[in-house]
């Protein structure tokens, strides 16, 4: 079964405590479709400038990734620089140029509008909403959002939210869209709103799922050291959804499974810079973390 992304390609410039890199390849979509495509084959859409380089669209289809639906427009690529503190979870914006992404308006192909799987990355939530009105038989409908949209764009992010079964987002975003404090209660009030599931993101303290009927926590998997946390959300969405696309089990235990190996493929993003070690390990690495995880999170044995 495969899976569609719509979100951004991007060049990223990122200065850390290990490092800095320039225009590097990011975006949302980017990190997704490359942490889904280990599980399930992905359907790409985005819009890239006249300066994106092939090399990048074909590591893409080496992959397997179809980008039959990525536009090049007259114009420059979106392009973020961020510095990260050495607090590695907190981070600035210290450029962000749009560029072709500020007129996109995503035109599925017709062979992608049958998608069951479909992740909505962190764009415009009237863009989101214009994808979801393209697609006919949607399984599985799941977004991302950011703190700008939950501000600038909040009734639009709202009606999009009684569409979706599941929501992505961080615990600060969870605070300022809910009005809650308490994470608890912030995931209850999301739910009213709208999506029968809420994931939150907490960086190195690992991610909560509620639904109304249950509520799961999982831990980050343990590293030494974090480079570059940029995309770790997008390719843990991104394996998360290619393992339920993989396995098409969408019961609360196939939905833990897939959580953890979200987990996982995010804790080998941020083991580099960019996309670097992403693209650098295999299903079977993978699979060998995931027992570790397993193994790390027993309190049976």
């Amino acid at each position: 079964m495969s899976v569609l992304v719509v979100g951004t390609v991007a060049f990223d410039s990122i200065e850390a405590p290990a490092g800095s890199v320039e225009r590097i390849l990011g975006g949302s979509a980017s990190y997704f479709a490359l942490g889904a495509s280990y599980f399930a084959a992905v359907r790409m859409v985005g819009v890239i400038g006249e300066d994106f380089p092939q090399d990048h669209l074909d590591l893409f289809t080496q992959r397997g990734i179809d980008i039959a639906g990525i536009e090049r427009e007259q114009g420059e690529t979106f392009h973020w620089r961020g510095r990260y503190h050495e607090d590695i979870n907190q981070r600035d914006t210290i450029e962000l140029h749009l560029n072709v992404l500020a007129g996109f308006k995503p035109k599925l192909p017709e062979s992608y509008r049958d998608a069951e799987y479909v992740f909505l990355g962190n764009i415009d939530p009237v863009i989101q909403m214009e994808v979801v009105e393209q697609l006919r038989h949607m399984k599985l409908l799941v977004c991302d959002t950011m703190d700008y949209w939950i501000r600038e764009s909040n009734a639009d992010l709202k009606k999009l939210l009684r569409r979706v079964e599941m929501l992505v987002l961080n615990d600060s975003e969870a605070r300022l869209l809910s009005g809650y404090d308490n994470i608890v209660k912030a995931a209850r009030a999301i739910l009213r709103m709208g999506p029968k599931m809420v994931l939150i993101k907490r960086g190195e303290y690992g991610v909560l799922q509620f639904s109304d009927s249950a509520i799961f926590a999982t831990p980050a998997y343990p590293l030494e050291e974090v480079f570059d946390p940029t995309g770790a959300g997008d390719s843990f969405a991104g394996g998360l959804m290619g393992q339920l696309a993989r396995t098409g089990d969408l019961s609360q235990g196939g939905l833990r499974r897939a959580i953890v190996y979200g987990s996982v493929v995010a804790s080998f993003t941020v083991e580099d810079f960019g996309v670097k070690r992403l693209i650098d390990v295999s299903l079977p690495v993978i699979e060998e973390r995931y027992q570790r995880f397993i193994e790390l999170t027993d309190f049976h044995s």
